[in-house]
């Protein structure tokens, strides 16, 4: 039986935020709140869905620079394999500063960011754009001689390390704290002070930090504040990816002058007018003044559902993979994406979110029609479609009061 056994991530992933999240309920302390850890999770979800598509893309493209543009050409041996890592941490620490300092990366890697919580379920707060921006940089390992499979297979052990250091549970670890990035260092990372903006790139080693002029030490007087400078106050699954890119294509769009559209794609965030940011969300966010940001039971209830129902789905999709149909795979995969939408719309409590929820259950008649194509089938599926085309109204009513019955929207 041939298995993606890389879908096995999902799970062992989920075993660890759970673990956190027991702890933190033991202690008392308050690592997680509900509508950000679905929003996390919600974006992880996206990420480790695409990258079924992408991995093997990611993979070709580091073969196709070593077979044709590599330097030297590196041995497989114990001391190449811990060159290596340093210079794959080196990669990462530029990847990552760079990152943050140049808009058309930080676009990409702005997500990552967002959340004003910091646990576990940050870690997983990667998009594809941003696997696809550190593909880039990973091209150097192959050009100085570095085999694919070789970059492939320590590109995926390098990436474990990171998960673990977003976290408040493991406290400080000494003599560690000297040579490794570690929780502590990776939290300041995370947070929207001033005394600790850019700061603290690095992925394993912290050397890189201390050597380049960007480490910082936690201070005493100074309250971490997770999140970005200017919060998001969305958990909107498209606004969380989108809004950066749309703030540069509106800046761009003002810009006179090569110069000045320059700055715009490769300068700093700040160079950016933040007040297209406030425009685009009267525009596009648009939230309403007097909503309840605390959800109803029942959208609890019911976003929890879903998003339990999506990692599941990913680790089924995941691991079996190699025996899907293109076709099976895309309706699979937009189902998960759509939920995705859903899920954080309704913690924004849309009420456009009903018409996603028609289309959603669409597409669950059409995936039946293709896994079970017969004549039962198809007018199992008509007669379906027929009813929800009758009964619209109505059950948009039901839905939305049932599921914002106390809260304002």
């Amino acid at each position: 039986m041939k298995l993606n056994y890389l879908a096995l991530a999902v799970p062992i992933f989920m075993f660890f935020i759970g673990l956190e999240y027991y702890y933190s309920k033991r202690k008392g302390k308050n690592f997680f709140q509900y509508a950000e850890s679905v929003a996390n999770l919600n974006v992880g979800i996206a990420e480790r869905l695409l990258d079924i598509f992408t991995t093997g893309l990611f993979f070709f493209v580091f073969d196709y620079v070593y077979k044709n543009f590599a330097l030297l050409n590196i041995k497989v041996t114990a001391i190449t394999w811990f060159l290596l890592f340093l210079a794959t941490d080196l990669v990462w620490y530029w990847y990552h500063r760079l990152a943050h300092e140049i808009n058309v990366f930080w676009a990409a890697h702005v997500v990552h960011h967002q959340s004003e919580n910091f646990n576990y379920t940050v870690s997983a707060r990667i998009t594809v754009f941003q696997s696809v921006v550190r593909c880039m940089f990973w091209c150097i390992l192959p050009l100085l001689g570095f085999p694919a499979i070789m970059v492939s297979t320590f590109l995926i052990i390098h990436g474990m390390y990171p998960f673990f250091i977003h976290t408040q549970a493991l406290g400080r670890w000494g003599w560690f704290e000297k040579i490794l990035v570690t929780p502590t260092h990776h939290s300041l990372h995370h947070a929207s002070n001033p005394e600790y903006l850019d700061k603290n790139y690095g992925d394993v080693l912290i050397i890189w930090d201390k050597i380049f002029g960007t480490f910082v030490k936690e201070r005493k007087d100074v309250k971490i504040v997770f999140g970005l400078t200017k919060q998001l106050n969305s958990h909107s699954f498209l606004w969380q990816h989108f809004h950066f890119p749309l703030e540069i294509y509106f800046n761009l769009r003002k810009a006179r002058g090569i110069k000045a559209k320059w700055k715009v794609l490769f300068g700093k965030p700040d160079d950016l007018n933040p007040n297209y940011r406030t425009i685009l969300e009267r525009k596009l966010l648009n939230l309403h003044p007097n909503r309840n940001n605390k959800p109803t039971l029942a959208m609890r209830q019911y976003v929890t559902a879903q998003t339990v129902f999506s990692i599941c789905l990913l680790f089924v999709v995941a691991l079996f993979v190699h025996y899907w149909s293109v076709l099976q795979l895309m309706l699979l995969s937009s189902f998960i994406l759509l939920s995705l939408i859903n899920s954080g719309a309704i913690l924004d409590q849309r009420r456009w979110i009903f018409y996603l929820e028609y289309i959603r259950v669409i597409l669950v008649l059409v995936t039946i029609g293709v896994f079970y194509p017969n004549n039962w089938s198809l007018s199992s599926i008509t007669a379906a479609l027929l009813l929800l085309i009758w009964y619209f109204r109505p059950i948009q009513r039901f839905y939305l009061r049932l599921l914002y019955s106390n809260s304002q929207s």
